[in-house]
């Protein structure tokens, strides 16, 4: 147990440092960002310099993150997920997701939500119960689904505004208003108290869950870092809105443009080349779906063949037990 709290006060005292840190960052003139001005717009330059500042030390922080989980966290994960038998890792996730509800009903009852509040106090109990200390999501087969909400979401309820995004050592993503969010909810959550042992399992669940989404960051962003940072925004402000806010950053600007020039329907600029000898949006459209129509051609000429080699793998069988008889 003694370990355990020196663990905590060590993990409340780094964060309680960086809030003073970037407190006196915020208090003077940003660092100038190197930027291609030829290749984005001007309000999005604008909007890109105002949430992140700091990109020279977050991609540094990134960086680090990145080649810990590597050579650290990655290896220990696999291990325990190659030893643990999946029923476990579904329990050991609900046993720390249930813990963590009791931080879920405080920051529902600071942000007003009395009537989610009572609903997650009832799967809280509910789950400790009927559930087995939560081993098992009993509650949410009854209708009383799990809800997220931290002390981050609850500052912005109260009007505290974003400040600068932010990559910290080890903990990773985050914003200045998020910092002190995170000082709130590690103290808020019941594993910070229980031991190093259980806070260790808990980080090994942790990064087990998150696997199949920082394989697919690797694997399909051009850049892990922008990709990284605009998806957590819009996930935090989703969080905050309750799903009804409009997401404010474009993770794929490209995307848009597309869609405006299909929309306002100019015929004129369609199948045409500018004057870099590039394919308009319009036209890597139409080929595009060309790719897609050929794509679908020929899985429908696999699946012919397929079924077709079954057909004749059945009559094969079919003879060989006439022979047999």
């Amino acid at each position: 147990m003694l370990i355990g709290n020196r663990f905590f006060a060590a993990k409340i005292a780094a964060l309680v440092i960086i809030i003073f840190l970037f407190a006196g960052c915020a208090s003077t003139e940003p660092r100038e960002i190197v930027v291609d001005e030829h290749s984005l717009p001007e309000t999005e330059q604008i909007q890109t310099s105002e949430v992140d500042p700091y990109e020279g030390f977050n991609r540094s922080m990134f960086r680090f993150n990145d080649h810990l989980d590597d050579y650290v966290a990655k290896p220990i994960s696999d291990v325990y997920v190659w030893m643990t038998p999946g029923f476990v890792k579904i329990g050991v996730s609900n046993f720390f997701s249930n813990l963590k509800d009791i931080n879920v009903v405080l920051n529902d009852h600071m942000q007003g939500k009395f009537q989610q509040g009572v609903e997650d106090v009832g799967r809280f109990f509910t789950n400790s119960t009927l559930g087995f200390f939560g081993f098992i999501d009993v509650a949410s087969d009854l209708g009383l689904p799990k809800h997220e909400e931290d002390f981050g979401q609850t500052l912005a309820v109260w009007g505290v505004p974003q400040g600068a995004y932010l990559v910290l050592p080890v903990i990773g993503p985050t914003t200045v208003r998020g910092v002190p969010g995170g000082v709130f909810d590690v103290a808020a959550n019941p594993t910070t108290y229980i031991g190093m042992p259980v806070q260790l399992v808990s980080m090994l669940n942790t990064r087990a869950n998150a696997e199949g989404a920082l394989k697919f960051i690797d694997e399909a962003a051009i850049d892990p870092y922008v990709f990284t940072r605009e998806a957590y925004l819009q996930n935090q402000k989703h969080l905050i809105t309750d799903g009804q806010g409009k997401a404010n950053v474009d993770v794929l600007p490209l995307e848009d443009d597309l869609l405006n020039d299909v929309d306002t329907g100019d015929s004129k600029n369609k199948n045409t080349v500018d004057p870099t000898g590039n394919k308009s949006p319009s036209a890597q459209i139409d080929v595009a779906n060309q790719n897609l129509d050929n794509a679908v051609t020929a899985l429908d000429k696999a699946n012919t063949s397929l079924e077709q080699t079954a057909g004749k793998l059945d009559k094969l069988k079919k003879k060989r037990r006439f022979k047999r008889r």
